[in-house]
């Protein structure tokens, strides 16, 4: 029997080809009664890497911070999001559905910090493990711990994350809420 990682990554490709093709692969009914836990409510960003070579470049990433909805049905509204919904790229082609490489990172609760200045957040903030929720002035972006391989300084780190929420790159100058949360990350081979 499969792994429930190994249904994940099924289920997000399925997800993206029944998209691209307008054919229905998945039954739902059927993946539940054979992973009961895909019917528990969980959290997932689906992140899509076009590979070239030995080098990927980001190609989507859509995610739910909060656990609303079934596993099975987050992976698959993710999957598909990611694929034709992220603004930053044009939807995904069918030539380049087998250029992608999918990774699925599970979130756990987000939690908020509290602290009064930015050393003190360094300090409660821990670089690679955290993935980071910043909310100030109604505007809101979060990062998964990933971005910290790209981006391994707090500093740098925050200023682009602020901006990603449309705000100034000083934004935790003004004391933004910020959360942290953790992801079980499972990648295509």
């Amino acid at each position: 029997m499969k792994t429930l990682d190994d249904v994940l990554l099924e289920l997000a490709r399925l997800a993206i080809y029944e998209g691209l093709t307008r054919k229905k692969l998945i039954d739902k009914q059927a993946y539940i009664n054979r992973y009961p836990e895909l019917s528990k409510k969980q959290a997932v960003f689906v992140t899509l890497n076009k590979i070239e070579g030995d080098r990927s470049s980001l190609r989507g990433c859509i995610g739910s911070i909060l656990p609303v909805r079934p596993l099975i049905d987050d992976v698959i509204y993710n999957a598909r999001a990611a694929a034709f919904n992220d603004p930053r790229f044009p939807p995904l082609s069918l030539p380049e559905f087998d250029e992608i490489k999918i990774e699925i990172s599970l979130l756990s609760i987000p939690q908020k910090i509290t602290y009064t200045t930015i050393d003190e957040l360094k300090q409660k903030v821990k670089m690679f493990r955290h993935g980071v929720i910043l909310k100030l002035s109604g505007r809101q972006a979060t990062f998964l711990p990933q971005v910290w391989e790209q981006i391994p300084d707090f500093d740098l780190f925050f200023e682009h994350l602020c901006q990603k929420a449309g705000l100034a790159g000083n934004c935790l100058d003004y004391h933004p809420e910020i959360y942290v949360y953790e992801v079980k990350k499972i990648e295509e081979d």
